[in-house]
């Protein structure tokens, strides 16, 4: 029922507007800040690993841990590019409403790996919020661009709920008989 109101309510979308308003400004001034100044997460990733979360005397997630040593160390100048520029167009995905549900995916996925590495800040009220605007679905994007690019990408992909139905259909015929 709750889902159904996030995912189909006039209101619902006017309400998830605003809250994608808010994430969107959060995500595209921390990814400005970081592709117009001098970022790089080298240092960043280095202290995850020095200072790990700890539970007691063992490492919480060695596994990300262990990530960081041997990936993501060696690799910092791509990830430095990846996060800066992966911030920004997240910000901007919210902010203009355009692949929305996409755009809140990729900010959990990247609040998690802050989570992961030990920074609380922000990070789980970030959560939170993408996680309503996840399951409104195409209806956060209501009032901005998905209002006109998701019926744009059906056409093009020519994937109709219609036709979904059709595909469905010689499945059920073999598994009826």
């Amino acid at each position: 029922m709750f889902g159904q109101f996030l995912r189909e309510n006039k209101i619902a979308a006017g309400i998830m507007m605003f809250l994608r308003l808010y994430l969107g400004w959060s995500w595209l001034t921390a990814g400005w800040g970081k592709v117009t100044g001098d970022f790089h997460a080298g240092g960043y990733l280095q202290g995850s690993v020095a200072n790990p979360v700890m539970s007691g005397e063992e490492v919480v997630y060695p596994t990300y841990v262990a990530f960081l040593e041997s990936f993501a160390i060696p690799n910092a100048d791509v990830f430095s590019v990846v996060v800066a520029w992966g911030e920004l167009l997240v910000g901007l995905g919210l902010l203009l409403g355009v692949l929305t549900s996409a755009a809140a995916f990729f900010g959990v996925v990247m609040n998690m790996s802050f989570l992961f590495a030990g920074t609380v800040s922000t990070n789980p009220l970030m959560i939170l919020v993408a996680m309503f605007i996840m399951a409104a679905g195409a209806n956060a994007g209501r009032y901005g661009g998905d209002r006109w690019v998701l019926p744009y990408l059906r056409n093009v992909f020519r994937f109709r709920k219609n036709d979904l139905d059709q595909r469905k259909q010689p499945l059920q015929e073999v598994l009826e008989r």
